[in-house]
């Protein structure tokens, strides 16, 4: 079974928050001469982006990261070209990530990984109440082959030093399939951004780039009603991901005592639905 997806993109915006890519509005990747126009600001490293002055490194790292989709993870890609960086040997970590862009090292808090999003429906036990507690609200489930979470993992030790405990971090392994599957957290409170959806809307006409249109978040495209009942199903993606390490504060690198990985889903870019990737319907830990 494959999951693969090809480029898309995602909007991107001045002081960076999750919140900053949820937009309700048309998002396209940029053609090469209108990059040439973003403006800079006189004696200052900060390019205008998107409306709102953003650092210069930071910049080139949306851009080459969400609009471009260069370095990411995913079946059948070149090995990214990004470090794993973590400032602290103890406690729950907030990993950024440093993408080498002409030369430059830029930072960012996200990554790209080519995975498939499940917004099936799950089922219920006989006396109703949900398998998979949350689900479609507070977390999902987001496959990748096994290669992937392998180099995914790989990157970690490299760059952090730990390595990566599959049980701690909730994998689930589809053998037969050579898949895995990760549990993404997704915030949903009221004062929480919630991870955007945006689908693919048509081509430039040039040819060059790809248009893509919000229509709400993961969690409403997941309840569905009679407006968008279609989007229940499994979606290839780009899912762009915030990712933290938590190591056991016994726990060093010199030890080679595993760390788990926590993924936040932050926005996906869907190409549409498959049918070669078989859904979870019920909670494997049960």
């Amino acid at each position: 079974a494959r999951v693969c997806c090809s480029k898309t993109t995602v909007v991107a915006s001045g002081s960076i928050s999750m919140n900053d890519y949820i937009i309700p509005s048309h998002n396209r990747i940029p053609l090469p001469q209108e990059e040439d126009e973003e403006e800079r600001s006189s004696g200052s490293s900060y390019l205008k982006w998107r409306g709102k002055w953003v650092p210069e490194g930071e910049a080139k790292a949306l851009r080459h990261v969400f609009d471009h989709l260069q370095d990411h993870f995913g079946h059948q890609r070149p090995d990214p070209m990004v470090r794993f960086n973590s400032s602290s040997s103890i406690g729950d970590l907030d990993l950024n990530f440093t993408y080498n862009i002409d030369g430059q090292d830029c930072n960012l808090a996200y990554i790209g990984i080519d995975v498939c999003i499940d917004l099936t429906p799950k089922l219920v036990h006989k006396h109703g109440q949900p398998t998979m507690k949350g689900y479609g609200k507070t977390w999902v489930y987001a496959y990748m082959p096994e290669p992937t979470w392998d180099k995914i993992k790989s990157y970690v030790k490299v760059g952090t030093g730990w390595n990566v405990s599959d049980e701690g971090t909730g994998i689930v392994h589809d053998p037969n399939r050579n898949l895995v599957a990760i549990e993404a957290k997704m915030h949903y409170q009221s004062e929480q951004p919630k991870p955007s959806f945006w689908v693919i809307s048509d081509k430039v006409a040039s040819g060059s780039g790809l248009s893509f249109s919000r229509i709400g978040s993961v969690q409403e495209v997941y309840e569905a009603d009679e407006q968008q009942p279609s989007q229940q199903h499994m979606h290839r993606c780009v899912g762009m991901f915030a990712v933290s390490l938590d190591p056991s504060t016994k726990s060093t690198p010199v030890t080679g005592v595993e760390a788990s990985l926590s993924f936040t889903l932050v926005s996906i870019r869907t190409w549409g639905t498959t049918d070669h990737v078989a859904p979870i319907v019920h909670s494997p830990r049960k």
